[in-house]
């Protein structure tokens, strides 16, 4: 039940139907009896600059997740970003003062890595491809680095996002090797595809059939698409023996801290 005295909560993005956070986080306002809630926004491009302007005023509001296409574009228009956050020029999650500014982080890595080590992988040592390099790959990206990946194979449509992402990260890690050389998986232990390829049972593949074939079975395979769970990646990834992660799996690892963050969960849920 919202209430006038309802504190909230809100997740902004488009679409927003596939979203899991308002499953997982009004599930936990109710279980512990919490006068919070957490409202899904579909938000035009267009109407960035407005809702900013809106987020500064709207009082009984304590934050907001970010999610698809909007991570850069917030990190440009709020006030104060995470060392992270500024690295990667995007955030996921942002947390409104009591005098209206707008601090911004990037915690998907966090939620990555939380549903990664619940499936039994450690990153450090590892050798890791991730596909996509916008605000959740970057995001994943820079945490793998930060566990200690020793090399990170990096794929995108864009070459220039790819190009800016390698930079920032090279600059930030030098320790890590870094690569944009698909052209075998043979010696991968993490492959996570963080597109939107595979979303909504198009039964696309985030990478050729022929270049899956050479990932071996002990491999971990993650998605970040939270709908359909098990999307063509994971199920190709169990047939052939692979540990999977899936999209809802990070989703609720996640959940504590983008709560905590905004002040509204513990940091473990």
């Amino acid at each position: 039940m919202i209430r006038g005295s309802t504190e909230l909560v809100a997740i902004v993005g488009s679409p927003i139907v596939q979203v899991k956070s308002p499953d997982n986080f009004n599930a936990w306002f109710a279980a512990q009896g919490k006068d919070l809630a957490m409202l899904p926004i579909d938000l035009r491009a267009d109407a960035l600059d407005a809702f900013v302007l809106a987020l500064r005023g709207w009082q009984n509001i304590r934050g907001v997740v970010v999610t698809v296409p909007h991570k850069q574009a917030f990190a440009s228009r709020i006030d104060e970003l995470s060392p992270r956050a500024r690295l990667l020029g995007a955030v996921n999650v942002i947390r409104r003062e009591a005098d209206g500014r707008l601090i911004g982080d990037h915690v998907d890595g966090d939620g990555f890595i939380g549903a990664a080590r619940q499936n039994g992988f450690e990153a450090a040592g590892k050798r890791a491809v991730v596909i996509g390099a916008g605000g959740v790959g970057s995001a994943i990206a820079y945490t793998l680095c930060q566990e200690g990946v020793t090399h990170l194979t990096l794929s995108d449509v864009s070459p220039q996002r790819l190009g800016a992402l390698l930079d920032a990260l090279a600059s930030a890690f030098p320790a890590v090797t870094f690569s944009t050389d698909l052209q075998t998986l043979a010696e991968t232990d993490l492959l996570a595809n963080a597109t939107p390829i595979g979303m909504g049972g198009t039964g696309e593949l985030p990478l050729p059939q022929a270049l899956l074939d050479s990932l071996p079975a002990s491999a971990h395979v993650a998605d970040v698409v939270t709908s359909p769970e098990i999307t063509p990646l994971l199920a190709f990834a169990q047939a052939r023996g692979c540990s999977i992660q899936t999209g809802p799996q990070m989703a609720r690892a996640e959940a504590g801290p983008l709560g905590h963050f905004m002040g509204v969960t513990p940091l473990q849920l």
